[in-house]
């Protein structure tokens, strides 16, 4: 199913603050151009680059570096992990960004964390486990063994990731001075009430916003359209002249918040090619059904829905 989304439109649990390292990220990379002030991001680039080993392979960077000279399609994996003193952390959250500048669009496709793929070398398992055996296997292995499962899993290539850890999701909204969001269901959470419609929020009210499932119907998928629809609305508000001034407190939270390959020539060529992309943004959802396999609880795609999945990326990517 894709939905439109309208262009205007503490410890409890911390995988909130994972999204908003997300949000952060494009904020700097297509939230707004004066934020690409490069004599100031520099130093924040070069913390946040952290290539994976395939990165190494020079016919793979001389096919990236084409599709970002020639403004092709690029897809990015967003990859929010909650890490924890004495263990190797897993992805919470995963989301896949497509981005086409030659259609001024880009797919945003939430991809559920208990959702059933072989994972490379280790079999059948949920996807956000990748990271933790990935991880244990190696130190810094955990974000190279994800980037490999989505892609043999949805049999898309993957050609940027980000990873972000759980800090920074309350401050970077403050930051922003705020979002505005539609909000379609009524709810509680965290003592904060929520009403049908337009709602301002600020970051301990986002927070909570994008914490909320119990109440949903749609239980994660419920959930995931939240964090879409702030992602998006963070985007907005960072095109705005009031969030540019809050510049440099943004890019403080960034440095200390994402890992990422992309360095800062293909960070530029986001800015300058693909930043129109956040004016149509679709959404996609992965349809399946939870069942409980060796006591375990998965969400079981069906391989019909993956095709779905790749058919309609696929078709983005090439659309000119």
């Amino acid at each position: 199913m894709v939905s439109r989304l309208n262009d205007r439109s503490r410890k409890r649990k911390k995988w909130p603050f994972i999204v908003g390292g997300i949000i952060l990220f494009f904020i700097l990379v297509v939230g707004g151009g004066a934020f690409f002030v490069w004599n100031q991001v520099g130093k924040v680039v070069e913390s946040m680059h952290s290539p994976l080993e395939r990165d190494n392979d020079p016919e793979r960077q001389d096919e990236i570096n084409r599709l970002y000279s020639d403004s092709d399609a690029v897809n990015i994996l967003l990859l929010g992990v909650d890490e924890r003193d004495g263990d190797v952390g897993r992805s919470d959250t995963m989301i896949l960004l497509s981005l086409n500048p030659r259609t001024d669009s880009m797919l945003m496709l939430s991809i559920p964390r208990d959702t059933y793929v072989n994972i490379p070398d280790r079999g059948m398992d949920k996807i956000n486990h990748a990271y933790a055996f990935g991880e244990a296997a190696q130190t810094g292995g955990g974000t190279e063994l994800s980037v490999e499962t989505v892609e043999e899993a949805f049999d898309l290539p993957i050609h940027s990731y980000v990873r972000v850890n759980m800090e920074g999701f309350q401050q970077g909204i403050d930051a922003l001075g705020g979002v505005t969001v539609q909000n379609s269901t009524a709810f509680s959470q965290d003592g904060h009430d929520f009403s049908e419609g337009n709602l301002t929020l600020n970051g301990e009210e986002a927070l909570s916003y994008i914490r909320m499932r119990k109440e949903d119907s749609r239980g994660d998928m419920g959930r995931n359209e939240r964090q879409r629809n702030v992602i998006v609305a963070a985007m907005d508000e960072a095109a705005s002249f009031s969030s540019i001034t809050k510049a440099g407190n943004i890019l403080d939270i960034l440095g200390n918040n994402v890992q990422t390959d992309l360095d800062m020539k293909r960070l530029q060529t986001l800015f300058t090619d693909y930043s129109g992309t956040r004016n149509n943004v679709e959404t996609m959802e992965i349809e399946g059904d939870g069942q409980t396999i060796g006591g375990v609880w998965y969400y079981v795609v069906p391989d019909d829905e993956f095709n779905r999945i790749r058919s309609t990326i696929t078709d983005h990517m090439e659309q000119k």
